[in-house]
């Protein structure tokens, strides 16, 4: 079993940790993190070709996104109350030979209320728990200058 551990330090004060079990690296990450920042910091000291993404956590500074067809472009949402990622979900793959990181987000207000879409952006307000489940093989994305998106190519 390949077993490792790394450590670094946000520039916001927060702390990023992560262990490598084989083909799966568990991620925790601290108040201040930034789980997109964080993630494909991951991705790429650890030349993520392809994985997929779970989690759940906490924060309490969030940037979401709905595509809108019609504009081929996202309506943006912002919240600044801390709520309960539900559900951290997504895929990582390859975008001019770099890793890509994309991410959606299901989070719980202080009421109950479920918010949730594209993830642009979450700072951590308590920690959060992130698998990344790593696959062989590679998956590239393209843009798709029609739909408005990097879509995955498997030319």
């Amino acid at each position: 079993m390949r077993l490792s551990m790394r450590r670094y330090r946000s520039p916001k004060g927060g702390e990023m940790e992560y262990r490598v079990f084989e083909d799966t690296i568990l991620v925790r990450l601290d108040k201040g993190d930034e789980i997109v920042k964080c993630l494909s910091e991951v991705a790429e000291k650890e030349k993520l070709t392809l994985a997929s993404v779970s989690g759940i956590g906490a924060t309490d500074d969030f940037e979401v996104g709905v595509f809108d067809l019609a504009r081929s472009d996202y309506d943006h949402f912002h919240f600044h109350t801390n709520h309960e990622i539900v559900c951290l979900a997504g895929n990582v793959t390859t975008k001019d030979k770099s890793p890509y990181v994309h991410l959606h987000i299901t989070c719980a207000g202080s009421e109950g209320r479920i918010v949730g879409g594209h993830l642009f952006e979450a700072k951590i307000s308590l920690t959060a728990e992130i698998f990344l489940h790593k696959a062989a093989g590679r998956a590239d994305r393209l843009r798709d200058e029609t739909l408005g998106i990097n879509k995955i190519s498997f030319e």
